[in-house]
């Protein structure tokens, strides 16, 4: 690749990447490991840029497009530079509303494809005999299934999983309230299997949890502190080895089984769309392309001229 500058030495971090970071932090609340991708990914930029003698503010759109051929020829999978260019384009969006620059030379450049990847479900069945698995009576035996009727049941992500406090949860009126991505929060009504293990959990198993301390969070480790991510991802695989499961299974596969399960029933996409947090429907769209044997299966079943009927 053609150096259009060079400065001998050049190594100077851009004032504005601060200010930007704090920004995404205090006033769209993005998440401490966001974060720590952005700042990876513009400091980055800004080493490649100051090859050239460039700041990261004062790059343009020759300069940003160079820069993606340089990750595509280096072997940079197509996920990650879009990833890296959607980074960009925050940036140099905070510069222009920011007034410190006059137009943002990402916002025209166009990503690379992203290979299709569809969401894996697996059976209602399936789900059932994971869930099951946890029919004892100590404390993490009821935590473990009401995190797995909730995980399910409401369709949730990890992060919201461990996040979700004890005041966000309506027995009463089966009703759950996460926050998701962006910080945006959505009602989620939930079935009585859920309702009946989590007040189960609230009033008994997570009193024994606690050990006296005082925190919101809903699930405790043994030792009263909030779960781990890893530690979810653990109990799911552990569940599904239990439960004889041969496939590979993690805690998102729950939330694409609740979704993929509403629309085999029936369910409206927008209504999916609501419940699990979308805020582009493209994104739920997604779950009407899996599971194309099922509806083989229907045909087969139903169709007059199929065999079946």
């Amino acid at each position: 690749m053609q150096v259009k500058v060079f400065r001998h030495g050049f190594r100077k971090m851009d004032e504005n990447l601060d200010s930007y970071l704090e920004y995404s932090a205090l006033e769209k609340k993005l998440a401490s490991r966001t974060i720590k991708a952005y700042n990876n990914d513009l400091r980055c930029f800004n080493s490649w840029l100051n090859v050239n003698g460039i700041l990261l503010s004062e790059a343009v759109a020759g300069d940003i497009a160079e820069y993606m051929s340089f990750l595509s020829s280096s072997g940079i999978s197509p996920v990650s530079i879009i990833r890296k260019l959607s980074t960009i384009r925050g940036f140099f969006r905070f510069l222009q509303s920011s007034e410190l620059r006059n137009d943002n030379p990402a916002e025209l450049l166009h990503s690379p494809r992203q290979p299709a990847r569809l969401p894996h479900a697996v059976s209602v069945e399936a789900v059932a005999a994971l869930i099951d698995v946890w029919e004892g009576d100590s404390p993490i035996s009821i935590r473990n299934r009401a995190m797995l009727e909730l995980a399910y049941g409401a369709g949730l992500r990890e992060s919201e999983l461990t996040g979700i406090t004890v005041s966000r949860i309506y027995l009463e009126e089966a009703l759950v309230r996460p926050f998701g991505k962006g910080s945006r929060e959505r009602i989620v009504p939930i079935g009585s299997a859920a309702v009946k293990w989590l007040s189960l959990y609230i009033d008994t198993a997570r009193s024994q949890l606690v050990h006296g301390r005082s925190t919101p969070v809903l699930f405790l480790t043994y030792r009263g502190n909030p779960l781990s991510r890893m530690t979810v991802w653990n109990i799911v695989r552990r569940s599904a080895e239990i439960a004889g499961l041969k496939e590979h299974i993690h805690p998102h596969i729950l939330r694409h089984s609740f979704a993929t399960h509403l629309l085999r029933g029936g369910a409206d996409l927008r209504v999916v769309q609501e419940l699990l947090g979308h805020a582009d429907i493209k994104t739920t769209e997604i779950y009407t392309s899996v599971d194309t044997s099922y509806l083989r299966d229907i045909i087969d079943r139903y169709h007059p001229r199929s065999g079946g009927a």
